[in-house]
């Protein structure tokens, strides 16, 4: 059922003061004209309620040449922030920015984010934001994967479809994604709900298999038929299967870049409210399928960018694809099994 906009406020100024808003603080609603004027409105009111000072920054919308649609994640890198100097000062000027335009894997966000200000990106329609309202247990669950995803040194994943996967992990951090941004210069999500971190540079090896019902992001389609990505050195060197593998290969050759080839972050969804089914109840422009990279014991991994760690590629295209019924091992320790959660959450909220 619709949320009405007194519950969307409310809700805001919930998850506004997980964050840690009060009379003290400044906050900075950014928004383009694509942006969902309830949320902008919900945001706002809900901030001012909270007695913080409130401001909004507005920018024109921007469209790069080389996106295919109008999904917000489907091409990153350029925003109508880019370039845009005077904006970004106010920006850097909040303790709090509420996004809901999209910033992510921008350069403007790290330097937004190293200045100590937090960001919130909210950007899925009001029905998502209300049944994965975060709480202090979403946290606590993340937070003590987070612990064992720190410690471990290997990540192996495999499944009954044929994934073999494995990595080597230390180079870069484990980020962490529970719906609030409670912390200097954290960025987060609502909705959200699971933790990730990204390979060892040329350490990603073996097979990951895209089974039917597996998500592929951001088309926002459940495949149809199994596709095999055979991965060498960090890199998908080839794709191979039926329709949905030609659709993919088509889809990443055409921004003609070796480096969206890159296997990027990889982790697993812990959200209990999130729904794997989500995706097929909404259509398409309707939002960026949170519920798909955070439901219960996937398998999420990523293809693209990792300057958002100091990595070295900048590459316009980043998919996203959860899988179904793998397992999980970090060094020893599984932490999902055949799509379950394991440890050390499961005990946990």
């Amino acid at each position: 059922m619709p949320v009405n906009d007194t519950q969307l406020s409310q809700m805001f100024e919930e998850v506004l003061t997980l964050s840690k808003v009060d009379a003290t603080q400044s906050v900075a609603v950014l928004k383009s004209g694509y942006s969902d004027p309830r949320t902008v409105r919900a945001a706002t009111d809900a901030a001012l309620r909270l007695g913080a000072k409130v401001y909004g920054v507005e920018l024109p919308a921007f469209n790069d040449p080389r996106a295919i649609g109008n999904d917000l994640t489907a091409i990153v890198g350029q925003t109508p922030l880019s370039g845009h100097k005077a904006a970004l000062e106010a920006l850097m000027a909040a303790d709090l920015i509420v996004d809901t335009m999209m910033l992510l894997h921008s350069p403007e966000q790290e330097q937004i984010l190293k200045s100590g200000t937090r960001m919130l990106l909210a950007v899925e329609p009001p029905e998502m934001l209300a049944r994965m309202l975060p709480t202090l247990d979403d946290k606590r669950r993340v937070e003590a994967a987070a612990e064992v995803f720190r410690n471990a040194s290997t990540f192996h994943a495999a499944s009954k479809a044929g994934t073999d996967f494995h990595a080597r992990l230390g180079q870069y951090p484990v980020v962490t994604e529970y719906g609030f941004a409670d912390e200097p210069g954290r960025w987060d999500h609502w909705p959200s709900g699971f933790l990730f971190s990204w390979p060892d540079e040329t350490s990603a090896e073996g097979v990951i298999v895209l089974d039917v019902g597996d998500i592929l992001l951001p088309f926002k389609r459940y495949a149809q038929s199994q596709v095999v990505l055979e991965i060498s050195e960090g890199y998908i060197r080839k794709i191979s299967g039926g329709f949905d593998a030609d659709f993919l290969r088509s889809y990443m050759e055409h921004f003609k870049d070796p480096e969206v080839f890159a296997l990027s972050h990889i982790g697993w969804g812990l959200q209990p409210r999130a729904e794997w089914s989500a995706m097929g109840l909404h259509d398409k422009n309707d939002a960026i399928a949170m519920d798909a990279r955070a439901f219960q014991g996937n398998f999420l991994f990523s293809t693209g960018p990792n300057t958002e760690v100091g990595g070295p590629r900048n590459t316009p295209c980043h998919m996203d694809i959860p899988l179904r019924h793998c397992t999980i091992r970090l060094d020893d320790t599984t932490v999902v099994e055949a799509g379950r959660v394991v440890a050390p959450e499961a005990s946990i909220g």
